[in-house]
């Protein structure tokens, strides 16, 4: 088994430390500031030293590789790009701080996201369509490496699927941005240039995240072995149990625990040096 260790930054030091603790026949480097510890094996203090040291790391096998998957399904806001777009629209109407709160709630799983979208979208009503233009263009900002990690997973002909409670105004223009086989998000009923506070159509919650994995898994005749999905809050944890791998990105507590890897430090190209 190999161990992938990776981070912000990776002293020489720390290295050593962790090689001597799993026991590593050997280092090799990944890139920047990632490293494969070869021939590791878990030991009870590895996750208080990462911890400590600010570290991502993961147990891979040695014949595991991207080639080995098929398809990528990753949610949009906290995930793919580094804001709340409903945080931010809500600002548009001085209401941030009540609507974050909400959303954080929701992600850490201590409230229906059904009910919560409800309850922020309400608040949004009578807000002018131009408010989500201005969040797109003023406020949305790819997180670390996703643009990286998008050209890695179409030049090793993974198929790529965009998941998100949040809006096809914004999944929409990621999809083109970055090249998404497929987006699928909530609808905003907006009227004579307006919001009206309601979503249109079915609600993409978690449950509506895992369905969207199925369909398009199914769809191309793909094993559940051969997916990986990433996500940050509660209503990502049934597509995240639904894929082989299920990555915890920068996620709440709850998510990391029942994730099968973390990444709290690296960018979102740390998915393909697990797997380089």
């Amino acid at each position: 088994m190999n161990l992938v260790v990776q981070g912000h930054k990776v002293e020489t030091r720390a290295l050593k430390d962790l090689a001597t603790l799993t026991g590593s026949e050997g280092i090799g480097r990944l890139g920047n500031n990632a490293f494969r510890l070869i021939g590791a094996q878990p030991h009870p203090d590895l996750e208080a030293y990462c911890e400590t040291h600010q570290l991502d790391f993961a147990f891979v096998p040695e014949d595991r590789h991207l080639k080995d998957f098929r398809l990528f399904v990753t949610d949009m806001d906290s995930t793919l790009i580094s804001i709340e777009c409903i945080d931010e629209i809500a600002d548009m109407q001085g209401l941030k701080t009540e609507v974050a709160a909400i959303t954080e709630a929701a992600m850490r799983g201590e409230l229906d996201f059904r009910e919560s979208l409800s309850r922020r979208v309400a608040l949004l009503e009578g807000l002018p369509e131009e408010a989500l233009g201005r969040v797109f263009q003023e406020r949305l900002r790819l997180n670390p490496g996703a643009e990286t990690l998008m050209a890695g997973l179409k030049q090793a002909g993974i198929v790529t699927v965009l998941v998100s409670g949040g809006f096809t105004y914004f999944t929409e223009r990621l999809q083109k941005q970055l090249g998404f086989d497929y987006a699928v998000a909530n609808q905003l009923e907006i009227r004579a240039g307006k919001l009206t506070g309601k979503v249109k159509g079915d609600v993409i919650d978690g449950e509506a995240k895992r369905h969207t994995l199925q369909l398009v898994r199914k769809h191309h005749g793909f094993p559940p072995e051969s997916v990986i999905a990433a996500g940050d809050g509660a209503n990502d944890l049934p597509m995240l149990s639904e894929a082989g791998i299920g990555i915890a990105y920068h996620a709440k507590p709850v998510v990391r625990k029942q994730a099968t890897h973390a990444i709290s430090h690296a960018g979102l190209d740390g998915i393909l040096r697990l797997f380089a």
